[in-house]
């Protein structure tokens, strides 16, 4: 089965093919893994916040918990949300171009995400690296604190995987919209 994204024509949707597909697959199944453990956080600050109040009982580093927890399933989304086009685009002065002039610049946008997702993958995996030499942990659970930047290299690398395979879709669509205009 292959998934369609929809063209800047609502009634045309474009196959993204199986490479598309799997890459697409992917990224959902992070999201979902990043949204299940917000869910998980809000549990536990709800569980936190009822036994402080109540019971004078909190959950014991609750905030660094919510901090490196939320931190990972933030960059489980992005990759999922480009693959889908569902990041903010301004269209004011492009909504009157052909459709393969938009492709082209959502192209050139696409291959921006892809850069940004690799210097930041790269950046928190050698941040990450840096920590863990230096023995640096949370402090009042003592968990190491490279663990957390550690987890959120794969939601950037794969947002990195997103933004180069949605240039490649936006180039080939352009090419696609160029011939068929040259043809009519």
């Amino acid at each position: 089965m292959q998934d369609a994204i929809q063209s800047e024509d609502a009634s045309a949707a474009i196959s993204l093919g199986p490479a598309g597909t799997a890459l697409l697959a992917t990224c959902k199944y992070l999201a979902i893994a990043g949204g299940l453990v917000f869910v998980a956080l809000v549990v536990m600050s709800i569980v936190s916040i009822t036994g402080r109040k109540l019971f004078s009982w909190p959950v014991p580093g609750d905030v660094e918990v919510l901090q490196m927890c939320a931190a990972f399933a933030s960059s489980c989304f992005f990759a999922y949300c480009h693959m889908i086009n569902g990041d903010v685009k301004v269209d004011f002065f492009t909504h009157n171009l052909a459709p393969a002039k938009v492709h082209t610049l959502d192209a050139l946008g696409a291959t921006m995400v892809g850069l940004f997702g690799g210097l930041i993958a790269w950046r928190t995996a050698s941040g990450a690296i840096a920590v863990k030499d230096v023995g640096e942990t949370s402090a009042i659970l003592g968990w190491p604190v490279w663990i957390a930047q550690l987890l959120m290299v794969p939601g950037f690398t794969l947002l990195a995987a997103a933004g180069f395979y949605m240039c490649v879709f936006h180039l080939r669509a352009a090419v696609r919209n160029r011939h068929a205009r040259s043809i009519a």
